[in-house]
């Protein structure tokens, strides 16, 4: 072999197209192999580096009797420690500068009492000002001024009950339903983290999931944010409730078998001076680039400088925070288009490869990607990370020494899009099923994705769940068991077709908004202004889908049933699905995955007696879930007891019903009995 092959890195060898970025290709690995050698002649380890977080900001040490408390602030000129414990006093207990940019204070335990409120008061090129402290491990909002302060905090111990717990099998097949703590309760105001433990996490586990995604739950100032403004990186919101509490959920999941991730916003940070990172140092040269490279005019925020070895640290701190503070096991990294380009994917199609390799790729963010994933990974190999990327980046999700940068999964993200598409711009009869199988199969070879319907985002006011955009008004009317209506009928169907499609076809792993498993009817609207401060959209309404006498529960109980089935024979593990029939004239789709055949109609009037298809395996097959199941809302056209044979030319003869999807396994063939065995034997 020779040495130019030898070069050639894996990603390269499964996909001859990237042949041209070969360089481009080989630098994500050299530059992630020098940056991870520099951390190590640093701190031992990449681990290691990342336990910043147990010496910046405010340390008890209870065996020595002192806080210490230290800030890195290199363009500083003066820092003091405020707090209701020197009562406010601006210039009683200041820092001392060290030659690497940051600052320090040792005080005996007694001179800050457990739960005082604490500040850092900052003197720089921008005046002096009141800033929290950046490694800050929980903050309080004041109720009357509504501004946050830092909180002395010792986190006490906690008794984790999850030692045995491992998440293998979720990253193996993740199955999740993503949720909001504080919209995650009935009542018109903001759920707790104990609330979402007791009440929401058992419905998740009887829905089938294995993984739960939060959001929101870094600190941010703004609640309508959805948690993607953060402010304070360290901190568990406390509008949800204490860490304890967070602790709690955390440990009552991995008690019901259920991983838990978390929205990990390391793609930009809230302007704010108040509470955030922004110019805590007086200048717009720390955490961020300086000038309009570090502000994100879209989302009015800030951007980090991954370049920077302090910032690769603070941003490394959280990940390993989290983890072994907090027991979580793996992210869903927010925005990471953005965090790859500098044009942050703004008004861009990616439609050559040069957008992906040459195009104001952000080569320290990519590195910082890297880094990330291979300390998760370093930490709990069975961690979970998710990458939220519309681009398409080549490579996101392979190893980082086959030159990619090291995510489990991605999330695919024209696909929500995709069917938002058709449901307005499309009629029923207009659906294209070489499109609806393209764009679901259409991702890269050997790197998992996270297939869903609609996540949070289909559901912010301004757009339509897909429940809304299927049913719109006629949910507020007709949803009652005794009330029959044409709309009605047609959204349960399709709402049904269109999950178990995308879940048994789109991807390696299937996501879910809360809620919208059965047809949530309202959007989300976050209490503001031109709302009058209402969580009358910031809630889920669980009674509608718990009450007998309404529809709601026929797509849960579907949802369920989808779920129980599609795990219990692992499909999402599974390779690639093969299509059996494609069927333009009826707009019938029939595909094999693993030992499971599908059989989609989507047509809204044609249904067809005795409709035959070619199956791979002649035998008897039996059909496992039926979406007109009357149990699901539909017309029980379909006996699910029957045995199908397969003909002489290896056909199956079903009754493919309009607006259906049919779920058909191979029957195994009964083994003989031991007295049989032993007749047959002596004959």
């Amino acid at each position: 072999m020779s040495k130019t092959a030898l070069k050639l890195p894996q990603l390269v060898q499964d996909d001859q197209w990237l042949a041209p970025y070969t360089d481009e290709i080989n630098r994500r690995i050299e530059s992630f192999i020098s940056a991870k050698k520099e951390i190590e002649s640093l701190a031992d380890s990449l681990t290691a580096f990342a336990g910043a977080y147990k010496e910046m900001g405010l340390q008890l040490d209870k065996k020595k009797k002192r806080w210490t408390y230290r800030e890195w602030a290199p363009k500083a000129q003066e820092l003091h420690l405020i707090g209701d414990f020197n009562q406010w006093d601006r210039n009683s207990h200041p820092l001392t500068k060290g030659t690497d940019g940051i600052w320090e204070i040792s005080l005996p335990q007694e001179a800050i009492q457990e739960g005082s409120l604490i500040k850092v008061q900052v003197k720089g090129d921008n005046g002096t000002l009141d800033r929290i402290p950046a490694y800050i491990n929980l903050v309080q909002q004041d109720p009357e001024t509504h501004g946050y302060s830092g909180v002395a905090y010792k986190a006490p111990s906690f008794r984790w009950t999850d030692k045995k717990f491992s998440s293998a099998a979720q990253k193996a097949s993740p199955i999740i339903y993503e949720g909001h703590i504080g919209m995650g309760c009935e009542e018109a105001k903001v759920g707790t983290y104990r609330e979402f433990a007791d009440d929401v996490l058992p419905r998740i586990k009887k829905l089938g999931y294995n993984t739960i995604q939060l959001m929101a739950i870094a600190e941010h100032p703004y609640y309508g944010s959805f948690g993607y403004h953060v402010s304070n990186f360290f901190a568990p919101s406390c509008r949800f409730g204490t860490p304890e509490d967070f602790k709690y959920l955390v440990n009552k999941a991995h008690k019901l078998d259920l991983a838990i991730i978390i929205d990990l916003v390391h793609s930009h940070a809230v302007k704010n001076l108040g509470e955030g990172l922004n110019k805590l140092d007086g200048s717009d040269d720390q955490y961020f680039h300086p000038g309009g490279r570090g502000e994100h005019s879209a989302w009015d925020s800030m951007l980090f400088n991954y370049g920077k070895k302090e910032v690769q640290q603070f941003l490394l701190s959280n990940v390993r925070y989290w983890m072994e503070e907090y027991h979580v096991d793996g992210y869903r990294f927010d925005g990471v288009t953005s965090l790859m380009y500098l044009h942050h994917g703004d008004n861009i199609s990616f439609d050559h490869y040069d957008k992906y390799f040459l195009d104001q790729v952000d080569w320290d963010a990519l590195t910082y990607l890297q880094l990330a994933n291979a300390l998760i990974h370093e930490l709990n190999p069975e961690a979970i990370s998710i990458a939220e990327d519309m681009s398409g980046m080549p490579g996101l999700c392979r190893p980082i020494l086959d030159g990619g940068l090291g995510f489990d999964f991605r999330l695919q993200m024209g696909i929500p899009d995709f069917w938002i598409k058709y449901l307005k711009h499309k009629k029923d009869e207009e659906w294209n099923i070489h499109e609806l199988w393209s764009v679901m199969t259409n991702r890269r070879a050997n790197e998992r994705s996270i297939a869903y319907a609609e996540s949070h985002d289909q559901a912010i006011v301004g757009d339509k769940t897909v429940a809304f955009w299927l049913m719109d008004k006629e949910m507020y009317w007709h949803m009652s068991k005794d009330s029959d209506n044409l709309v009605i009928d047609r959204g349960i169907a399709l709402h049904k077709m269109i999950r178990i499609f995308t879940m048994a076809l789109g991807g390696e792993g299937y996501l879910n908004f809360m809620g919208n498993e059965f047809g949530h009817p309202e959007w989300i609207d976050f209490p503001r202004e031109g709302n009058d401060w209402s969580y009358q959209h910031a809630r889920r309404q669980w009674s509608l889908a718990d009450a007998d006498f309404l529809k709601y529960h026929f797509l849960k109980d579907f949802d369920k049933a989808m779920v129980k089935t599609l795990s219990q024979h692992h499909t999402l593990q599974a390779n690639g699905a093969s299509q059996l029939n494609m069927d333009d004239t009826n707009n019938t789709i029939i595909f094999q995955r693993g030992e499971l055949i599908f059989a989609f109609n989507f047509h809204p009037t044609n249904a067809i007696p005795d409709y035959k298809f070619w199956v791979p395996a002649e035998g008897e097959y039996e059909c496992i879930l039926s979406s007109d199941s009357a149990d699901f809302g539909g017309f029980d056209r379909v006996d699910t007891s029957m045995t199908y044979h397969t003909d002489e030319d290896q056909k199956l003869s079903i009754y493919m019903t309009n607006r259906t999807c049919l779920v058909f396994k191979k029957k195994k063939k009964k083994k003989a009995s031991t007295k049989a065995q032993k007749r047959n034997t002596k004959k």
